[in-house]
């Protein structure tokens, strides 16, 4: 059985399931494996126009597997050291590609699958799903770049808090204080994120590629923006799907974006 189950649909979405909820979709050698193999695939894919995450059963991603720390815990640190960057750049490939990306934590996201989550452009939650960062108390240093991605989302304040002491957000707390952009109810979840993903697949592909990669930039100051958007919006302008764009909106129907 495969743990990472791939659903390309005709609209452009493809959708990601971390399948192994046997085990709340623990991220496990093989299923690590896959997702390795699968981003890369994905990052080659010019056709591909919205990545969507979610996990089987009740669970989102109970987090790393860490199993094998009981069996291989001799293990000097530049070796941990090596293993743990590969597993971190693997999982956070996803923030290279240059689709946008939607997480729909569908049930508990734990460690660091909580970071993979909130790694992706957009999140989603269902009103229960409990998001939480239990590292320290596990004896861990956060990993998966919590410590970056949590006051990213969170705010200092609140990352702090998740990462100091253990605290559960539920998904609709999480959607009040910023830390996913919305919450729904647990049934709802998927209609509602698979739409969203719809949505985001309707718009033009340059143009949305290039928007991503300006908002991953982090430009450091107006005067950086306006560079990158001085070249960035030409490119579009003398593309296909401009005058398309502009035609449908002229004429007052959908527009037919070719990615070209």
């Amino acid at each position: 059985m495969s743990e990472l189950l791939v659903d390309r649909k005709d609209n452009g979405v493809v959708l990601l399931t971390l399948n192994c909820p046997d085990r709340r979709n623990a991220m496990t050698d093989r299923m690590t494996e896959q997702w390795r193999l699968t981003m890369d695939e994905l990052a080659r894919d010019r056709d591909i126009r919205c990545v969507v995450v979610t996990g089987a059963g009740s669970a989102f991603c109970s987090g790393g597997d860490l199993s094998w720390i009981g069996e291989r815990g001799a293990e000097d640190v530049p070796r941990l050291r090596d293993r743990m960057l590969t597993f971190y750049r693997t999982w956070l490939a996803i923030t290279t590609l240059e689709v946008p990306t939607i997480a729909a934590v569908n049930g508990p996201a734990v460690g660091a699958g909580l970071c993979v989550a909130l790694a992706c452009d957009l999140v989603y939650a269902a009103d229960d799903a409990k998001l939480l960062a239990p590292f320290t108390s596990l004896g861990l240093h956060p990993g998966m770049a919590a410590t970056y991605l949590l006051p990213r989302r969170a705010g200092t304040g609140l990352a702090r808090e998740m990462l100091l002491t253990g605290r559960t957000l539920l998904g609709a707390e999480a959607a009040d204080k910023g830390v996913v952009n919305q919450s729904f109810p647990k049934n709802d979840l998927m209609r509602e994120v698979e739409k969203i993903a719809e949505t985001v697949a309707r718009n033009a592909p340059i143009a949305t590629r290039l928007t991503k990669v300006a908002l991953t930039q982090d430009h450091q100051d107006l005067e950086a923006a306006l560079r990158w958007e001085s070249l960035a919006q030409p490119v579009t302008m003398a593309s296909a799907d401009m005058i398309e764009g502009l035609a449908a909106h002229r004429e007052r129907r959908l527009p037919k974006f070719t990615g070209s």
